[in-house]
């Protein structure tokens, strides 16, 4: 960026750098931008620069609101592998694309997350952390399972063996667990 700055022959104001997702403009370091063009300094700056378009935005409405509050700064947003000059009609079809390509992206990633899911739901594959009593384990070819985990599984099975058949009370069951080794909180337990 500052190379095709000095290029460019941009003085460069300040650099700030964000480790958040573009799927949204709450992003600490972009507010506190924001906040400072709103203050409207002597040193509002010409442009916002970065990479690309999907790095600025990857929800396609949000890019045009933010592209629109940016102006009213009088600040252009630029990405300077897809430069774009908005005057031109013509570029602002280019802009609709580098826009909304992150976001269907986004959404056919969600979209397979969520039938592969399902898929390994209804093949009885099991999709978290395993619960207490168990433990996450994979076969040589690289196949996940869960296996028993002893001492914690009995005493899990007891536990809840004990919730069923209603003699004590939770707190009795979980002092019971936690006194013949259950090693979890309370809120993990399930109990």
């Amino acid at each position: 960026m500052q190379r095709y700055c000095q290029l460019q022959g941009i003085i460069v104001g300040q650099v700030i750098y964000g480790d958040y997702s573009a799927k949204t403009f709450n992003r600490p370091a972009w507010q506190s931008m924001l906040s400072a063009f709103k203050k409207k300094s002597a040193a509002t700056p010409n442009y916002v620069l970065f990479t690309k378009w999907d790095r600025f935005s990857r929800n396609a409405a949000d890019a045009y609101q933010m592209i629109n509050l940016l102006r009213s700064y009088a600040v252009e947003p630029q990405a300077i592998e897809q430069p774009l000059d908005l005057t031109l009609p013509e570029n602002k079809m280019m802009l609709a694309f580098y826009l909304a390509a992150p976001e269907v992206e986004n959404d056919r990633r969600a979209l397979n997350v969520f039938h592969g899911m399902r898929r390994a739901k209804k093949e009885g594959r099991w999709m978290a952390t395993a619960p207490i009593g168990y433990t996450n384990k994979s076969y040589e070819d690289g196949r996940k399972y869960i296996a028993v985990n002893e001492p914690m599984a009995t005493i899990m099975r007891e536990s809840f063996e004990e919730i069923a058949a209603g003699k004590y009370s939770i707190e009795q069951i979980w002092k019971k667990a936690r006194r013949e080794g259950l090693t979890c909180t309370r809120n993990n337990s399930g109990i």
